[in-house]
């Protein structure tokens, strides 16, 4: 199903005769004349493919289709908050973003230049805000067009999963999970969901997009990811998001086998004569880590080398002295072939909480809620 070929007043008439019961009692939340909604909901009914209202002589009672749909509508138009969008303005916005240039959005979406150009210039009168602007050759977003932006593609992903939904009600499964996984997450416990949930759930497709909790955060907040898997942040900074601990991780020191430390069970003045590898200050680890030697009185080690890449760490300590503080899972195979060995756990060293960070208005779908759950009964 094209999301842009909808009209959005068609489902907004739809979501209002689900919550009030009559066409004529939607009309006026709508702005449209009964006989206009009476033919805006069979076209909408004709490209669903699936009826949505049995009409009874007391009104229209919703089939499990407009029942599903409904919501996803309603939150759609929270997040958008005008009677100005359309379907054509909120998609030439949302290419315009994504490609940064009108010839590109051009190319992505094969609208002409001149109706894009026109869809944003007319929404952006009819808003009365300045979205975008030219600063020399490069065209920039304002706030308000930033804002407007992250509504839409919120916007977008409540119309899209609503629709999913709906195809699958017909056998025609096109719902998508995206993840966005931090290296942790990757060791054991998503790859372990993801083959569980694909067992149970074969046609529905799983994608992971990976990166570091600042690379997946924004994209999260936009709805283009459905939740993130990794480290936690005490405190949460974000106000529109929410966590969920699954369980608790302690990293250990490590080497390559036939290190030095191997083998000494060595203090944190012992570890300090070594440089480390570890992600940079800011991350959980890091500053637990380097908290650790502060409260000892000892300066940290040294870090020649910042980075959260296991496969990089993986190799520089394979070739060299160089210590690194992981889960172990995350060198689960350079152990068992004995290339790497641990060297030390410390008393106090740093206890990561690993969950899911949603955003706090995030509706699931049936898909995502049995993902979920799936990981869930593995964190357990």
């Amino acid at each position: 199903m094209d999301l842009w070929s909808l009209n959005l007043r068609h489902l907004y008439a739809m979501a209002k005769i689900v919550e009030l019961g009559t066409i004529a009692a939607a009309a006026g939340k709508v702005n449209l004349t009964q006989p206009a909604i009476t033919q805006a909901i069979a076209r909408l009914e004709g490209q669903l493919g699936a009826a949505l209202f049995d009409r009874k002589p007391q009104g229209m009672a919703p089939t499990e289709p407009a029942l599903l749909l409904a919501p996803r509508v309603e939150a759609a138009m929270r997040q958008i908050g005008s009677s100005h969008v359309t379907m054509a303005r909120m998609r030439a916005l949302l290419a315009l973003a994504d490609a940064g240039s009108y010839t590109g959005a051009a190319e992505v979406t094969g609208l002409s230049m001149p109706s894009l150009h026109r869809a944003v210039a007319d929404f952006s009168l009819a808003a009365r805000r300045r979205l975008v602007e030219r600063r020399g050759r490069t065209l920039v977003f304002t706030e308000a067009g930033l804002r407007t932006v992250r509504a839409f593609r919120l916007a977008r992903a409540e119309l899209m999963a609503g629709l999913s939904e709906v195809e699958a009600l017909k056998g025609r499964e096109t719902r998508v999970i995206t993840i966005g996984a931090m290296p942790l997450s990757r060791a054991r416990v998503l790859p372990a969901a993801v083959v569980r949930f694909a067992r149970s759930h074969p046609r529905i497709r799983v994608a992971i997009v990976e990166g570091s909790r600042s690379e997946l955060i924004e994209p999260l907040r936009d709805g283009l990811i459905d939740f993130t898997l990794g480290a936690l942040r005490d405190p949460l900074l974000e106000p529109d998001l929410v966590q969920e601990p699954l369980f608790e991780d302690r990293p250990q020191v490590f080497a390559r086998t036939g290190h030095p430390l191997e083998g000494t069970a060595p203090d944190l003045a012992a570890l300090a004569e070594y440089e480390f590898l570890l992600p940079p200050p800011g991350t959980p680890l890091r500053d637990v880590w380097d908290e650790q030697y502060r409260q000892a009185g000892l300066p940290p080690p040294r870090v020649t080398l910042e980075t959260g890449s296991v496969m990089m760490i993986r190799q520089i300590l394979i070739e060299t002295d160089r210590l690194t503080v992981l889960s172990p899972d995350q060198l689960m195979a350079e152990i068992a072939a004995g290339m790497i060995a641990p060297i030390a756990t410390p008393d106090a060293g740093p206890v990561r909480t690993i969950g899911i960070t949603t955003r706090a208005d995030w509706h699931m779908t049936s898909a995502q809620q049995a993902f979920l759950s799936s990981l869930r009964e593995l964190a357990e």
